[in-house]
């Protein structure tokens, strides 16, 4: 019952928007309406500014981490924690409060890996701070990233269940990024560029 209690309070709180939230109420922007129009923490720093994006991502973050702690104290396993994890990446990315709409989960990602793995958050977020720092492109850095995140559990030892999960969460990364992809292949994809609101 801990379990199933864990998993719906980990898509819930993974659901709610928090770019669209603290865009309208802090600065009366609807990030919909602006930028790439996704609700996430590059369309807010690029819409708003650094400030805004830096809260936008440490929100997204932290409702990754939420759904793993959820997992860990409601049932304690580590399946249900990691079930919960994904769950909470779902709830961003397909928001029941956005007709199943959302972000691209990378900021719920890494809160995920942050409490189940985190000698491997640290080197994975170091390896995107060096792509954004040297390329500009933060979906290029976000799926580097992403597909490292297996391949950095794997040579930690991980637990066969976190390796799979860092594929799968790699693989839905890199899926919700096809239209940067495509892009970025193409020459038109915008670099990372604060905005000035």
């Amino acid at each position: 019952m801990g379990g199933i209690v864990a998993g719906f309070l980990s898509y819930l709180i993974g659901s709610v928007p928090s770019g669209l939230i603290c865009g309208k109420l802090f600065w009366g922007v609807d990030l919909r309406q602006h930028g790439s129009h996704n609700i996430g923490a590059t369309n807010a720093w690029r819409t708003l500014g650094k400030g805004p994006g830096i809260l936008v991502f440490l929100l997204d973050f932290l409702k990754g981490f939420l759904g793993v702690w959820f997992g860990m104290h409601l049932d304690g396993t580590p399946l249900v924690m990691l079930l919960c994890g994904i769950l909470a990446i779902l709830g961003h990315s397909c928001s029941v409060f956005l007709r199943f709409q959302g972000g691209k989960g990378v900021a719920t990602g890494l809160g995920v890996i942050a409490m189940l793995m985190p000698k491997v958050t640290l080197a994975v977020f170091l390896l995107w701070l060096g792509i954004v720092f040297v390329t500009g492109y933060v979906s290029l850095a976000s799926c580097v990233a992403a597909v490292f995140v297996p391949i950095l559990a794997w040579l930690v030892g991980a637990p066969s269940e976190y390796i799979g999960f860092g594929f799968l969460a790699a693989v839905l990364i890199v899926v919700r990024h096809r239209s940067n992809i495509i892009r970025l292949m193409n020459g038109t994809e915008s670099k990372i560029q604060a905005g000035h609101r």
